[in-house]
């Protein structure tokens, strides 16, 4: 697998989890998506920025262009130095939330794409990396 470019964006207003959002959907098309497969790896993008920054005080969104043989690829990984999550089992679940949301947001952005993984300590952060497979 090869990363055929890379960049980083901070994350730490509501106006970054947009910026995040675009620039995942630009790299989509470019990679050839469908439509749907855009919109997948755009709202995974979105839930993950997002809890970002509402759960770890804000952090990095780096993103990737990826080939693999004749496969491309977009991969995001949003990582932060917040409290980390104590039982990542359990925050996977639908249904679980640690604020006042639907608690679907890393369960559904899990569903949305083709890989996922989750690093993640209490009291140093989290590191969430997903990528979505045309």
């Amino acid at each position: 697998m090869t990363v055929e470019r890379n960049e980083a964006h901070e994350i730490r207003t509501a106006n970054d989890i947009v910026r995040v959002r675009q620039r995942i959907r630009e790299w989509a098309v470019e990679a050839g998506f469908s439509l749907v497969d855009q919109t997948k790896i755009v709202t995974a993008a979105s839930e993950l920025a997002r809890n970002t920054l509402e759960h770890g005080g804000g952090g990095i969104a780096r993103i990737e262009l990826l080939a693999d043989g004749g496969r491309r690829g977009v991969r995001l990984i949003c990582e932060d130095r917040g409290p980390g999550i104590a039982d990542i089992q359990l925050a996977l679940k639908d249904g679980y939330t640690s604020r006042n949301g639907l608690g679907l947001g890393l369960g559904g952005a899990r569903r949305l794409v083709n890989d996922f993984a989750i690093e993640s300590r209490p009291g140093e952060g989290t590191r969430v990396t997903v990528t979505r497979w045309r």
